[in-house]
């Protein structure tokens, strides 16, 4: 399972509102390229983000669905990637100070081709990713707060 983990500089309920508004979904990440709809009721498990993925006109529709919901704690997702295969992404929230929350996100593929990979192949493309995922979501937590980065 790929783990990254970073102090976002904004208050867990502005982690947490860029994580249930499912059509920012693309402005944080990497990869996806297009919300096309997102089921009401969002994040609730079962309701799904609609999206592309990739570059235009290469772009591949799939979805990405809730597993498990905690708000403003636990958001566990099932995002599909076909042909390549599905992975489980968990994000875990812990505030660390009223304009600090620490944001965990670990993600493992568990269907399709890429699930032959080894864990070290799928860490190499998957770590990356996911920092720059989540540098993306500190950008859209920390600017629903309206203070300048440090």
């Amino acid at each position: 399972m790929a783990e990254v983990s970073l102090d976002v500089e904004a208050p867990i309920e502005a982690v947490w509102a860029v994580l249930a508004d499912g059509w920012s979904y693309a402005g944080w990440v990497v990869g996806a390229s297009h919300i096309r709809d997102v089921d009401t009721g969002w994040p609730k498990p079962g309701t799904r983000i609609h999206h592309s993925v990739g570059p235009w006109p290469l772009v591949i529709q799939d979805t990405t669905e809730v597993v498990r919901c905690e708000p403003s704690r636990l958001l566990e997702l099932d995002a599909r990637l076909w042909p390549a295969g599905a992975a489980r992404i968990t994000l875990t929230l812990v505030a660390r100070s009223e304009s600090l929350t620490e944001v965990r996100m670990a993600e493992q593929v568990v269907r399709g081709p890429s699930a032959f990979l080894p864990k070290f192949a799928q860490d190499m493309l998957l770590i990356p990713r996911n920092k720059e995922s989540l540098a993306r979501l500190n950008a859209l937590a920390h600017g629903r707060t309206g203070t300048p980065f440090h």
